[in-house]
């Protein structure tokens, strides 16, 4: 059996985070059922993962010393980015902060093409083109028009999509920094930047929530960190500085495809015909490139 090559590999941690970022809302979602809403939801649930990533931080103090700037740097932006797609899952439909969220792969190229100077190939435009029109025919609302936001909620999911795609360049250029480093950094600036949203907008965040409800979620939650949050965000950051901007944002696409079927089925959310066509035509997006590399281009050079 051919061993698989570490861009392979990459692509694969990158395509299983997207499968376990489509899960990202749940956990947000039931903390608001269990009586911690909005902003607070969001506090807690990046402040719950500093209960794993402190010892780790001080098992890792001198490396993370050393990493020095550029590895604040990058957990400053990515984390921003995924703070702010949090609070857009909880400020508007499942689907809609998704979609406007992936938007991503087209602010990645451009940004890799003029940061890094990386080609966009032409099965990087035909991915690129499935996702959009993907987007097209679930927010176009039957009239299949351009997925422009329409409330606060959307252009924060839109803006944490801009964010990211800069979050993914960043990765890519500074220092070669180890993937528990980046996820370390990437939770401590998290739970930073979920403290100053709720002190912030403190009237949008309304009354703090009683601490036993807050404690009351951790039997729960804390698992569900472990597994879903924690093991997704080191498979993006052991994969994503391997690979095209481009190519971690098509893979991540893998997410939307997730997070519209278990919104449908857990959310009540709509999911009829166009949705169907839509996450068929961004499934595709997301694994045409990976599926030219590993199957396609293979085969070619051996005809």
């Amino acid at each position: 059996m051919r061993k698989l090559s570490l861009e392979s590999r990459a692509k694969l941690a990158c395509a299983y985070s997207g499968l376990v970022w489509g899960l990202f809302w749940l956990p947000l979602r039931q903390l608001e059922k269990s009586g911690v809403p909005g902003l607070w939801a969001n506090l807690v649930f990046y402040v719950a993962p500093l209960l794993f990533v402190v010892p780790t931080l001080l098992l890792r103090a001198r490396q993370i010393a050393a990493g020095g700037v550029d590895l604040q740097l990058k957990g400053m932006i990515t984390a921003l980015s995924l703070v702010s797609y949090s609070v857009a899952i909880l400020s508007t439909e499942i689907v809609r902060a998704i979609l406007l969220f992936y938007l991503t792969p087209i602010w990645s190229g451009l940004l890799a093409r003029a940061v890094l100077g990386e080609p966009i190939t032409p099965v990087r435009w035909l991915s690129m083109a499935l996702g959009i029109l993907g987007m097209i025919v679930i927010l176009g609302d039957g009239a299949y028009g351009f997925p422009l936001p329409r409330n606060v909620g959307d252009w924060v999911a839109l803006l944490s999509g801009l964010g990211w795609a800069v979050g993914a360049v960043s990765l890519r250029l500074g220092k070669d920094l180890h993937p528990l480093d980046l996820c370390c950094m990437n939770f401590i600036w998290s739970a930073g930047y979920a403290i100053v949203f709720v002190i912030y907008f403190a009237a949008a965040a309304g009354p703090m929530p009683p601490v036993q409800t807050m404690a009351g979620t951790l039997p729960w939650l804390l698992p569900v960190m472990l597994l879903i949050v924690v093991t997704g965000m080191y498979a993006t950051m052991w994969g994503a500085p391997k690979l095209n901007p481009a190519v971690v944002g098509l893979l991540f696409m893998t997410e939307i495809s997730v997070g519209a079927v278990t919104a449908a089925i857990w959310s009540g959310e709509t999911f009829g015909l166009q949705e169907v066509l839509g996450v068929v035509l961004i499934s595709a997006a997301g694994v045409a490139e990976s599926l030219w590399d590993l199957w396609l281009k293979p085969r070619l050079k051996r005809a």
